[in-house]
């Protein structure tokens, strides 16, 4: 009994850890360098976590109770769902960041205006505002400049998409060390709350040294933006090469390693 609690408190540390793997680190940042709040940098950091937890616990869960055995190419597949969301999330960050060095233009359009039997238009302009929408239209359009919903939502998938990627290695090498399908169950959402409080400390170290850097580097945020997008986009590509060419994925005999 002792053995086995001190398995699930070091699935505890081992959780943290494995969101300290560069991947799932490239991805957050990306997402956590348009953010200049700790709080929010914390929430991005937990909804990531929870997101990888949910896809961990689902199908490894499957794999422990019915003995699932992923095919190579199904788990190459999934891995390269990551590679894809790392070059996604890069370009995301690139065209933001590019978009904020594009002056704005001003939006011109016509009014028509009824005088009796007279009609008349007049032509005039909208200086847009820092997101390219109108200034009229701002108020409209703020629900959606970074306090909705999708801004919450996208930590989420994306931590599903990286928990779909090592579900298999992380439960088999559960099956390897406990065979009680109850206490590797248990693992698994052990194992996922130190992934949530890994995480959680990441992205609020990330936001905390921005917080503390901003003040005295110019535009900091929007230069490592850039930079985040440029090694997402680049670790990206290099985890689709690997994938496809070196492991091939689309080969015959496709050599896959969960891991």
């Amino acid at each position: 009994m002792l053995g086995l609690v001190s398995i699930l408190v070091v699935g505890f540390f081992l959780g943290m850890r494995h969101a300290t793997d560069p991947d799932h680190v490239i991805a957050v940042t990306t997402i956590v360098s348009q953010q200049k709040s700790t709080g929010r940098a914390a929430l991005i950091g937990a909804l990531w976590g929870l997101g990888h937890t949910i896809t961990i616990f689902a199908v490894g869960t499957a794999i422990i109770l019915f003995n699932l055995v992923i095919p190579p190419r199904l788990g190459l597949a999934m891995e390269l769902s990551v590679g894809l969301m790392l070059i996604l999330l890069g370009g995301w960050n690139l065209t933001s960041f590019f978009h904020q060095l594009s002056p704005p233009l001003p939006i011109v359009h016509s009014h028509s205006h009824h005088h009796g039997e007279l009609v008349h238009s007049h032509v005039h302009g909208h200086w847009p505002d820092a997101r390219g929408r109108p200034l009229d239209e701002a108020g409209a359009a703020g629900r959606y400049s970074g306090k909705g919903p999708y801004v919450m939502l996208r930590p989420l998938l994306v931590g599903v998409v990286h928990g779909l990627a090592g579900s298999a290695a992380i439960t088999l090498l559960i099956l390897a060390s406990i065979r009680n399908p109850v206490w590797a169950i248990a693992y698994l959402v052990i194992f996922g709350v130190g992934t949530i409080a890994g995480m959680m400390l990441i992205t609020m170290s990330i936001a905390s040294t921005f917080h503390f850097f901003g003040s005295r580097i110019k535009n900091l945020h929007h230069k490592f933006g850039l930079a985040a997008g440029l090694v997402s986009l680049c670790f990206g590509l290099f985890l689709a090469y690997q994938i496809c060419i070196t492991q091939g994925l689309f080969s015959t005999h496709p050599q896959w390693i969960p891991k």
